[in-house]
């Protein structure tokens, strides 16, 4: 049985108004209509993500790996959400020898995983290893204080400001930033009022 901390986000258990589902799975939609090929989605969780992913994209999508650092989320995932293209792995997002040993992706996906990791530059390292050339990466966080500044989650080791979120994606040729408040994702050319709490980047290698 997966532990429910309160912080992972685990569809079975949650009621279809509980904001914090419509979000998460909001956003799997949004990437949905960018994955293609082989597909990893990063810190997978529970899996719901990576099973959406396989189902929503299945004619572009030939491949879809969830990886995540606890045992128990991927013994979950493996139990309840079953697709022919899918299978999920137990790995470190910062394991250095991850890229040599998962290959290389046409898509990266990881929401709501930078917030909780010490080791920052390495994860961003690993992400643009398993990245093909010219591959996608969709990544989302919420913002906050700011790198090295408390904040209110006691799972977070800090949440980046708007600024230090877009600086994250400089070494890729094209980034594209989106913001979200609960379900709702717009582009941040269309509007940013501090209203929208988390961040989400849509990048080409």
């Amino acid at each position: 049985m997966i532990e429910d901390t309160g912080e992972r986000i685990i569809p079975e258990n949650m009621k279809i108004t509980n904001e914090m589902l419509m979000e998460h799975v909001a956003r799997y939609h949004f990437a949905s209509d960018y994955v293609y090929g082989r597909v990893l989605d990063f810190a997978s969780g529970a899996g719901y993500g990576t099973h959406i992913l396989a189902k929503r994209s299945k004619a572009e999508v030939h491949e879809v790996i969830g990886v995540d650092l606890d045992p128990d989320a991927i013994h979950y995932a493996r139990g309840t959400y079953h697709h022919p293209s899918s299978a999920f792995m137990e790995g470190d997002v910062t394991n250095v020898g991850l890229p040599e040993k998962l290959g290389t992706f046409d898509c990266v996906v990881s929401f709501e995983t930078i917030e909780h990791i010490e080791a920052e530059e390495q994860f961003l390292a690993n992400v643009y290893a398993l990245l093909k050339p010219g591959g996608t990466l969709i990544l989302s966080t919420p913002f906050g204080q700011g790198r090295g500044k408390p904040c209110k989650s006691p799972f977070h080791v800090h949440q980046l400001t708007v600024d230090e979120f877009k600086q994250l994606f400089t070494g890729y040729t094209i980034a594209d930033f989106y913001y979200q408040r609960g379900p709702l994702i717009i582009s941040a050319e269309d509007y940013y009022s501090g209203r929208y709490p988390i961040g989400i980047a849509v990048c080409q290698k």
